[in-house]
């Protein structure tokens, strides 16, 4: 029986199966280029900084708190006082759940080192400007409160654009799973928060319990306006100490990174604008305290001596 020889396609080698024109190679080429240059892109930019999970319940809380500042403003605005007042104790019952939580479970990441006391910012900010135009709080008190706020804010947007690994894109900066740097509140800076809301949850009670008869009248001894105004000093205080604290201390913030040199030049520039930013505030409102007191002052009747 004659063999046949094998067939001339079953003889060529494997490698001759693709395609041999000077076209076809080239565009494989540059395939495989664009295929390895894309990878090392990727690999490069997840490996700058490790992400976190950020959605658990202490990060729901928390967003549900800052939710709640504007509602909160819209009752105080539309005189719903009450409703206002629980609501406010909702975010301060929140406020210590998530934490606890937070601790409890292993749950704390840095974003949510941010949106916490943003949270508490956000309520305090939204709320004294609702009772200082209302003239619940007075305008000194308002513009120190205001005036914290916003220097340590301009100070984050400039922690948070300085500290952040290349490349400093927009969608990154607001990508809060790619830490960059970490806030530490000063212990005085914690007192300060708790009696600022104390401050804002008594200026929202006292509406309430001067407008129940029964409550009123056990307390007609007391002079409440008084005592908010005593407590609106102290108040003061605090909020003063505490925006010079994070102007002076160091370990306010923490810059993650390894260059040593460039995180202490970022440091001292974040405190200065601290400094400068807040140290306007205060004049402003030591200002806008003496104006209202020669007001005051005024507006007091005169004894007429020639009467006598």
């Amino acid at each position: 029986m004659a063999v046949q020889p094998p067939h001339r396609n079953n003889m060529r080698p494997h490698h001759e199966s693709k395609p041999s024109t000077p076209i076809a190679r080239t565009l494989e080429t540059a395939q495989e280029r664009t295929e390895a240059v894309t990878q090392k892109v990727r690999s490069s930019i997840t490996g700058l900084t490790p992400r976190e999970q950020i959605y658990n319940l202490p990060n729901l809380l928390t967003v549900s708190r800052l939710v709640a500042a504007p509602v909160t403003a819209y009752l105080l605005v539309h005189d719903q006082y009450t409703w206002a007042l629980a609501l406010f104790a909702y975010a301060g019952i929140t406020d210590l759940v998530d934490g606890w939580l937070a601790r409890r479970w292993k749950l704390q990441t840095v974003a949510g080192s941010v949106m916490d006391p943003m949270a508490d910012k956000a309520l305090m900010i939204i709320l004294t400007v609702t009772l200082a135009v209302k003239g619940a709080l007075p305008l000194y008190l308002a513009t120190l409160i205001l005036g914290r706020d916003a220097s340590l804010a301009i100070a984050a947007i400039y922690y948070r654009y300085a500290s952040l690994p290349a490349p400093k894109t927009f969608m990154r900066y607001w990508d809060f799973t790619l830490p960059s740097a970490e806030v530490h509140p000063t212990t005085v800076s914690k007192y300060n928060t708790f009696l600022q809301l104390m401050l804002i949850g008594s200026t929202l009670a006292l509406p309430v319990v001067t407008a129940s008869g029964h409550t009123f009248s056990a307390l007609q001894g007391m002079d409440l306006h008084q005592a908010m105004t005593y407590f609106q000093w102290l108040v003061a205080g605090t909020t003063a100490w505490s925006g010079l604290s994070y102007a002076f201390l160091k370990d306010a913030v923490t810059i993650m990174g390894t260059n040593e040199e460039l995180k202490a030049k970022q440091g001292a520039r974040g405190r200065a604008i601290i400094g400068v930013t807040f140290g306007s505030g205060v004049a402003a409102a030591v200002y806008f305290g003496l104006t209202a007191e020669e007001e005051e002052l005024e507006r007091q009747p005169k004894v007429d001596l020639v009467a006598f």
